[in-house]
């Protein structure tokens, strides 16, 4: 369990998960995979997860941060990501980034952004709103546009209330438009992969799709789109969790190697199963 200070004093609390063989006075200069977690109005805990161990067992040390918004820090904690997407919210995981660079635990040239659902969408504005901070960002069935998301989302029995908590279609179009990654792909410069589940019915496939387009138009971008064929939005295909989880080795091991270097990297490559 760790903890660390926000830039507006807000205490954030976490967890460190180190490869074998390191504890905390031995960990210096690892390879980090930034890992925020869903919901967003859900929270990590001390337990066993499959895909922070995973990591781990290939060499990274994961840093999961229980941002505002997470639950079971009280009301006001949780109030405190009312229509923050992309700000605040955004700044816990940025700030928790570099403490863990000035903690020596991190090789600052060997950093990753990882999630799923909200967590893929925090890594897509991670790697936006912070292009030398992160050397490649992963998307799991991530939401890249808050405008379509609330559009649909009101169809929906208890929709509108995502209004509170996200924003207004009208009177809020220009903060969610600011906040939405697809409409920031000209301000990422690190390798990105996008994964999706073609059945998720919690954010639609359309949203990586869509992404995917929008990195394909730019430039200087290596982008890698992954659809899972039946693919929900919990991965619950025994198949496609095995694609899943060599693709992302795959990836970390390409751009997360030691010494190396993704900005000559200017490949787009696009990959569907």
């Amino acid at each position: 369990p760790i903890t660390y200070d926000a830039r507006d004093g807000l205490t954030i609390n976490g967890y460190l998960t180190l490869p074998k063989g390191y504890d905390m006075s031995t960990a210096k200069n690892l390879p980090v995979v930034v890992n925020p977690h869903g919901g967003p109005w859900a929270r990590d805990g001390w337990g066993f997860n499959p895909e922070i161990q995973f990591l781990a067992n290939r060499g990274y040390a994961v840093l999961q941060m229980n941002f505002r918004g997470s639950v079971g820090y009280g009301r006001r904690f949780w109030e405190a990501s009312f229509k923050k997407w992309g700000r605040e919210m955004q700044d816990d995981i940025t700030d928790g980034t570099k403490w863990i660079i000035e903690r020596g635990i991190a090789d600052p040239n060997r950093i990753a952004i990882f999630g799923g659902s909200y967590g893929g969408y925090a890594a897509l504005m991670g790697a936006a709103k912070e292009p030398d901070l992160y050397q490649c960002a992963v998307s799991l069935n991530g939401v890249t546009d808050l405008e379509s998301l609330l559009r649909t989302t009101r169809r929906y029995i208890g929709g509108k209330f995502s209004t509170r908590f996200i924003g207004n279609l009208w009177d809020d179009r220009n903060m969610l438009r600011a906040n939405s990654p697809i409409n920031l792909v000209d301000s990422i410069n690190t390798p990105i992969l996008l994964i999706h589940g073609e059945k998720d019915r919690v954010v639609d496939v359309k949203q990586s799709r869509e992404m995917h387009k929008a990195l394909l138009k730019t430039s200087n971008k290596s982008v890698q789109y992954l659809e899972l064929l039946e693919g929900d939005h919990n991965l619950s295909g025994y198949e496609n969790r095995l694609t899943f989880a060599r693709t992302l080795s795959a990836f970390f091991e390409e751009h997360l190697k030691e010494n190396s270097s993704t900005s000559a990297d200017n490949s787009v490559t696009s990959t569907s199963f």
